[in-house]
């Protein structure tokens, strides 16, 4: 008879147990330790790896789930555990019912594993592409504590937040954006399409144009017969910039360049503590310990030097050094704002400290982003009209210089 090697937790209890079963397969020994009250977090077959059965076999996932998922799933779960049913049932429920393809696929996937008896948070960690490993700590800490509903709740919160972040990023770039297209396109036509015809006129008339008028023709003509090949060589550097970043080395060397660029860096700066300081607020408030937050909320900042700067941080703090004390060091976070999460500390306000924080750097990320957004609106404007400008000076005083000559 098998013999398996399982840890696992009482129900209401955060200690885990290890132990053996004897069993003729994976799905008796899941039954017997289910009749002992336990959550199973690993099963391994002794002498084997993890065992997968045909049963995990047909039931593995045949998709590749995105991170796109993870809200829509969460908002669906909630709301069936809200009304009273388990997190298991609520996943079985949904797999079912759900229209949406990939999300009904991903909820089969989970529940497949619930059937097999792994807890919510050991069928989700089978998906690091959907659910990064904060998520998984927060809800296996939920699963173990009683409190999945509230845990939910701040998950939803804490990644709806993020997402009005990011659209409202992208709205705000969504103008100038549109303005540097319409700009390049206006440019583009009078260069290739109108100036080529006003050359020919000219031309046709006799007489010597005048300089504004050549150095528009001159510059028609070094766009239109240079700029491909500019084109082509930017398109070529760009590539191989990205090929480069995805290195280790090239991510962490232009990260470093981000931060040496003035008005880039403040939007860098802004955005890794912003989401520092959300994500920190959201695992203590779920009952992660203070280092292990810390550890877990560096590697959510996308900017690598910033990343080594606050891991510097979360090392002073675990050999003793008070949260404050630790981020003062690192220059990133303005005094007001560390004399606020001071208080937090002294209070065991820390989290709502936190909060109050990430709110204020994203009311001023979102105003300055907004006011870079003008500035560059109206750079792009000014360089079209002027452009426009420019192009009507030279056409209006190559009239005058040839019809003069007519005269003469």
């Amino acid at each position: 008879m098998p013999r398996y090697t399982y840890t696992a937790r009482e129900a209401g209890q955060t200690a885990s147990t290890k132990g053996t079963v004897d069993a003729f397969s994976r799905r008796e020994a899941l039954h017997l330790l289910k009749v002992r009250g336990l959550q199973v977090v690993r099963l391994d077959e002794e002498g084997g790896a993890i065992l997968a059965s045909a049963d995990d076999r047909r039931a593995a996932p045949v998709r590749q789930f995105t991170a796109k998922l993870r809200l829509p799933f969460l908002e669906a779960l909630v709301d069936l555990v809200n009304s009273g049913l388990s997190a298991g049932e609520g996943v079985r429920l949904l797999a079912v019912r759900l229209s949406e393809p990939q999300l009904k696929a991903l909820c089969a996937a989970l529940w497949a594993r619930l059937g097999e008896g792994s807890t919510l948070s050991v069928a989700m960690s089978e998906h690091p592409a959907v659910f990064d490993r904060q998520t998984v700590n927060l809800i296996a800490a939920g699963e173990a504590t009683g409190n999945l509903r509230e845990v939910l709740a701040r998950l939803i919160q804490h990644f709806t937040e993020q997402r009005d972040l990011r659209e409202k990023f992208l709205a705000t770039l969504a103008y100038p954006a549109f303005i540097c297209l319409l700009g390049g396109g206006v440019v583009l036509f009078l260069l290739f399409f109108l100036v080529p015809r006003l050359q020919t006129l000219l031309g046709s008339l006799g007489g010597r144009l005048p300089f504004a008028t050549r150095l528009l023709v001159g510059g028609a003509h070094f766009i239109l017969y240079v700029g491909p090949f500019l084109a082509i060589g930017l398109g070529i550097a760009i590539y191989l910039f990205l090929r480069w970043r995805q290195t280790p080395e090239g991510l962490k060397q232009s990260d470093a360049w981000l931060l040496r660029v003035p008005v880039v860096r403040d939007f860098v700066v802004q955005a890794a503590v912003l989401n520092f300081t959300h994500t920190l607020a959201v695992l203590i408030e779920n009952g992660v310990t203070t280092a292990e937050a810390l550890r877990l909320t560096e590697r959510a900042v996308n900017n690598t030097s910033v990343q080594e700067t606050l891991h510097e941080a979360t090392d002073r703090v675990i050999e003793g050094s008070s949260l404050c004390a630790s981020l003062q060091r690192t220059k990133l976070i303005p005094p007001l704002f560390l004399d606020r999460l001071a208080v937090g500390e002294q209070t065991g306000k820390l989290a709502p400290s936190l909060r109050q924080i990430a709110q204020s750097y994203q009311v001023d990320l979102t105003r300055r982003l907004q006011n870079t957004t003008r500035l560059l609106s109206g750079a792009v404007l000014f360089v079209t009209f002027s452009f426009v400008a420019f192009l009507a000076y030279a056409i209006v005083t190559a009239l005058f210089q040839v019809s003069a000559s007519f005269r003469l």
